[in-house]
């Protein structure tokens, strides 16, 4: 038989398989935690990447008609006005008709004294007269004198000299007889009468008032043609061609709120006035019912007529920087490309665009702060990728 170990030798023994098993473990123990800690921080690493890409929601420019109209102030005015000025000077002795009075061509609006001219017009019908009687008498010499000439008792030249005589005298004659006509047309102004009809919209008279011919002041009457009513508006530049002769629109005005009356562009001043920028057009609108009044404000919507549709977006993706006027969009590669864009239209919620954009660019619909070119973006509701872990996630792991 062997001889039997000593007791001391086999714990020793015991106790280096426990120390190294122990030790083995120990190693084990760090090194998965190191390698987890590893892998925690490398998913932690990877979720703040993940979060650090701005989210961004996309959409198509839009390319409907979103408001076929142009809406514009405008002034109303009657179709034919004619302000009454005096055509003689004078006194007024009486007037017929008042504001809001209904007139006819030729009715009498007012009557005028002049005194002056009263005069003026006997003087030239004496003096025509005394011109008349001296060419009478140059006649009779003329006759006279050639009469004598037959019988030898004058000669050619003394002929010759009434015949000039009787011809100036008949030039005087000529120069009366249209000095009278001339006065008496003006004596025919002292009778003020409505060239159209229409109604009184003005009167600035009154009985012995003093009145100065020409239209240096103000006007004695007015008189306006208010059954058809002319509307002045001013379009702006670009929109000048989408609104054309016969164009349609409608005309709204305080008094009446809920209802629109139709009128036609009838011309255009073919010209674009350097200090606002616009063209003014003429609109016609029926009155036969007189409801509507000249001078009177008004909105004009006028409907637009276009070959092309113009894109749109929201308001909120337009980007106004030291760059100018950027829209930002969103390539293939899912990274920012800015375009520069001009503007059509301004219409509040949306922008039509003019230039910069295609049908098929993605529009970042409100670009986020600091956003640059080329900056990788996700776009909200694009399938997102695999294995990117949540922020619990990344957190346990580190942990």
């Amino acid at each position: 038989m062997p001889p039997e170990q000593p007791a001391s030798a086999i714990s020793g023994r015991k106790l280096s398989i426990v120390g190294v098993v122990v030790g083995i473990g120990l190693i084990v123990v760090v090194v998965t935690g190191i390698v987890a800690r590893e892998k925690g921080d490398a998913h932690l690493r990877e979720w703040t990447e993940t979060q650090s890409i701005p989210t961004v929601a996309v959409a198509p420019p839009g390319s409907k008609t979103l408001t076929p109209a142009l809406n514009l102030p405008g002034r109303l005015e009657a179709y034919s006005r004619a302000p009454i000025f005096a055509r003689v000077s004078g006194y007024v002795t009486s007037w017929k008709v008042d504001i809001g009075a209904r007139v006819k061509s030729g009715d009498l609006l007012a009557e005028i004294e002049a005194p002056d001219l009263d005069q003026q017009l006997l003087q030239a019908r004496a003096d025509l007269a005394n011109a008349q009687a001296a060419a009478k008498l140059s006649e009779a010499t003329l006759k006279r004198r050639q009469t004598l000439l037959t019988q030898n008792f004058a000669s050619q030249q003394d002929v010759d000299e009434r015949t000039a005589d009787l011809n100036s005298k008949n030039a005087l004659v000529k120069s009366g007889q249209a000095n009278v006509d001339r006065l008496e047309a003006l004596a025919a102004y002292k009778r003020l009468t409505a060239p159209f009809d229409g109604i009184v919209t003005a009167r600035d008279t009154d009985v012995g008032a003093l009145i100065n011919a020409g239209n240096g002041g103000a006007a004695m009457f007015v008189i306006s043609d208010i059954k058809k009513l002319r509307v002045y508006v001013n379009v702006p530049q670009n929109y000048v061609p989408s609104i054309k002769i016969g164009t349609k629109g409608s005309i709204t005005v305080p008094e009446y709120p809920e209802r629109a009356f139709q009128a036609v562009v009838e011309s255009s001043s073919q010209a674009v006035d350097v200090s606002s920028g616009t063209t003014r057009m003429q609109l016609g609108v029926e009155n036969d019912k007189g409801e509507l009044l000249p001078g009177s404000y008004s909105n004009v919507r006028l409907d637009l007529s276009r070959d092309v549709q113009p894109l749109h977006i929201p308001a909120s993706a337009l980007i106004f920087d030291q760059n100018g006027l950027r829209v930002a969009t969103v390539g293939a590669n899912d990274r920012v490309l800015f375009k520069k864009v001009t503007i059509a239209r301004d219409l509040g919620r949306e922008i039509e665009i003019a230039t910069g954009l295609a049908a098929d660019d993605r529009v970042i619909l409100t670009p986020p702060d600091g956003l640059a070119d080329n900056d990788q973006v996700r776009i909200a509701g694009a399938p997102q990728r695999k294995n990117v872990p949540t922020a619990s996630a990344a957190q346990d792991g580190k942990s």
